[in-house]
């Protein structure tokens, strides 16, 4: 089975310490982000977590503990985007980030780590040209570190709307425009460029739909062959094996104007005084009226290598 760490927030960025500990404790605690007093406990052992997935926009703070997660397989998304701190406050400096690709890519190899370039949004300074000229400046820099690339477009979640009336969606034909410039900017650079859940006319342009971290990808990261169920994904669109997240909503720091996790900043800062690293849970601990269930957890490694 997958852990996931990078759907809800940012755990390699705000909340690294606490991972570590859950990894000695071998287990975690994760509330329903809907019924918050069901609790799923799930392991943290290497045995049957087949894959221990990232999607970061800093991983630094886990870059010294690099060999405390050696025992896993893993698979890494790390977020660069070209925009600045009015669109992502927090974010650190993007050559930081790309040392940090680099540095882990070196650990884990160009398999298990991959770029994530999104959202993409035009407003007055990014528009196609602009962001043609950042994508093949990333890629050039990252050639040989990675295989892999995934783009998406924004979604005007009521949110964004909120937080980023200017950002809005590439029209269809600027969606074309960027998928045939990114196409070859990928082919030149040796990385494949995939579309996270895109429209399916985009595979005309050259780029993959096949899904971001779909069970091939994943396979590929980890060197062993997967016989996972059916893809979880709550979007009839998506292709990839999600598998379990441990973060919770309304958690992360970085307070990028496009965000889809937050809520609003306030509540993002209360929850943070709630955060303790040695408790079972990402925020708060075991409340009285929290109703713990083991999750059901095997491995889906066939131990057949794979030469990908």
């Amino acid at each position: 089975m997958i852990i996931n760490t990078g759907m809800r927030t940012d755990i390699p960025a705000f909340y690294s310490k606490w991972l570590l500990n859950r990894i000695k404790e071998g287990y975690v605690y994760v509330r329903n982000p809907y019924y918050r007093h069901q609790v799923t406990k799930y392991s943290l052992d290497s045995n049957v977590v087949d894959c221990l997935a990232f999607c970061t926009k800093n991983p630094h703070p886990l870059i010294p503990y690099l060999k405390e997660l050696d025992n896993y397989k893993q698979f890494w998304f790390v977020t660069i985007t070209p925009y600045g701190k009015d669109i992502e406050p927090n974010v650190p400096d993007k050559k930081q980030v790309i040392n940090d690709f680099k540095i882990l890519s070196e650990h884990l190899g160009k398999k298990a780590v991959a770029i994530r370039y999104d959202p993409i949004f035009i407003n007055e300074k990014f528009d196609v040209n602009m962001h043609i000229k950042c994508f093949a400046k990333l890629l050039s820099e990252l050639k040989g570190y990675t295989e892999d690339c995934t783009i998406s477009f924004i979604d005007k979640y009521e949110k964004v709307k909120r937080n980023a009336p200017n950002l809005r969606p590439p029209t269809k034909e600027e969606q074309i425009a960027i998928a045939k410039a990114f196409s070859k900017i990928g082919k030149q650079n040796d990385i494949v460029v995939h579309a996270c859940c895109e429209q399916a006319f985009l595979k005309d342009y050259g780029l993959d739909i096949t899904g971001c971290m779909s069970k091939e990808i994943v396979a590929k990261a980890i060197n062993n062959k997967l016989d996972s169920p059916k893809n979880n994904s709550k979007r009839m669109e998506c292709n990839c094996l999600m598998g379990n997240d441990i973060g919770a909503y309304n958690t992360c720091m970085h307070f990028c104007k496009y965000c889809y996790a937050n809520m609003n900043q306030e509540l993002v800062k209360e929850n943070m005084k709630k955060h303790n690293p040695s408790s079972p849970f990402l925020i708060g601990e075991l409340e009285k009226e929290d109703k713990i269930t083991l999750a059901k957890q095997q491995s889906w490694i066939n131990n057949q290598i794979s030469f990908l």
